[in-house]
């Protein structure tokens, strides 16, 4: 079994309601807010350290949370922060996970013109990018494979799914003599 490192989730949900931005960055600490150059704000948090942009309809997507838990947590630690802003919140969002962006190294040296031949739905053009762009359609996510042996896995709905395509990766290069 190959390691998978979850590097990043990306998490969103809806509150359901529209609300003052203006209020909030008047009442929250290390927020970021210019209207007139992105629509929403910037919130960072330090546990668990991840920032959320937070708009004035009401949704939230949260970024750079390194588990599905911490995502959660994250949300929830938004949501109270904006209520204690004097925002009254009526319902408890559900949160959806929109990205689980894994990396995972194979510790082999690979042949990228090679995978690039023997695998369809590939793209590989060195000149422009070092590594070859692998788009899995089970489970349907983006792998980057580099000549290093390292893999990004991006797209994942779930930490397991990353995990299931750096191992489908892995057996079919296997299969074809490639690893």
């Amino acid at each position: 079994m190959t390691d998978v490192v979850i590097e990043n989730v990306v998490a969103s949900t809806s509150l359901g309601q529209k609300f003052d931005l203006g209020l909030i960055t008047v009442n929250l600490d290390r927020v970021e807010y210019e209207p007139e150059q992105f629509p929403g704000l910037v919130y960072h948090l330090d546990e668990p350290k991840a920032a959320a942009l937070i708009f004035g309809s009401g949704k939230i997507v949260c970024t750079g949370a390194k588990s599905i838990e911490e995502a959660h947590l994250a949300i929830k630690k938004i949501i109270e922060k904006i209520r204690e802003a004097g925002i009254e919140i009526n319902s408890e969002p559900e949160v959806v996970i929109q990205n689980v962006v894994a990396t995972a190294n194979l510790n082999a040296e690979l042949n990228l013109d090679a995978i690039a031949i023997a695998l369809d739905n590939t793209e590989y053009e060195p000149e422009q990018f070092p590594g070859l762009v692998y788009r899995m359609q089970d489970p349907k996510v983006v792998l980057l494979l580099f000549g290093s042996g390292k893999i990004v896995c991006t797209g994942a709905k779930s930490v397991e799914d990353a995990k299931r395509a750096t191992e489908n990766v892995k057996a079919t290069l296997k299969e074809l003599g490639l690893l």
